[in-house]
């Protein structure tokens, strides 16, 4: 028997996105009786002949299908491309569609987070584009409510559609203690409405 996980499924250029999932799997990870799976997706390139490697170089390992299939809750991140998810994450969903078929993941929890190089670069709008085909997909979506009191002092990421990260021009990027608060929060919301939503099956 598999033992409960939220599957933590991120594509990260730079680090940030990483990092956000890092702390995203540290709040999963306080919740007893379920754990925390950290998974990537390749890059793609316009290139026909480019290949990524079988195995990252660093990071996570490639997400399959089945780590989504069996997943009892799903956390998605992606930095910001004009507004929008990054091509890699949309291309990886665009694959699921056996998992839509069989309506693998209906019913089962899901938060988005994101980062973006300046503070109004289409965070909101690149949450709800990852939204979009969670829905299709029967998922609970769920954000971070205002009891988060991070969600009100931030001054660089945090939104109530789900964890985001200011990046700017850090170098090595790094998290504000607010929105390490708010991944935290955020995974542990998830965790526990995966153990809930679960129970009730």
């Amino acid at each position: 028997m598999i033992h409960p996980y939220v599957l933590v499924l991120y594509y990260s250029r730079y680090g940030a996105t990483r990092l956000m999932a890092q702390q995203i799997a540290r709040g999963i990870e306080r919740t007893t009786g379920i754990e925390a799976r950290l998974r990537t997706v390749p890059a793609i390139s316009p290139v026909s002949e480019a290949t990524e490697p079988a195995v990252p170089d660093e990071g996570a390992v490639y997400c399959s299908q089945d780590d989504l299939r069996h997943c009892a809750g799903l956390a998605l991140g992606s930095p910001t491309r004009f507004g929008n998810m990054a091509a890699p994450m949309k291309y990886f969903l665009d694959t699921t569609s056996a998992l839509w078929l069989n309506g693998d993941l209906i019913g089962k929890p899901a938060a988005v987070f994101t980062s973006t190089a300046s503070l109004h670069g289409g965070q909101e709008t690149t949450l709800v584009s990852m939204m979009l085909p969670l829905l299709h997909h029967g998922m609970v979506i769920s954000g971070i409510p205002y009891s988060e009191t991070a969600l009100s002092q931030t001054t660089t990421g945090g939104t109530p559609y789900g964890a985001s990260h200011l990046a700017a021009n850090d170098q090595p990027p790094a998290l504000s203690a607010d929105e390490t608060q708010l991944c935290q929060a955020l995974g542990k919301r998830i965790a526990h409405l995966a153990l809930k939503l679960s129970d009730s099956h």
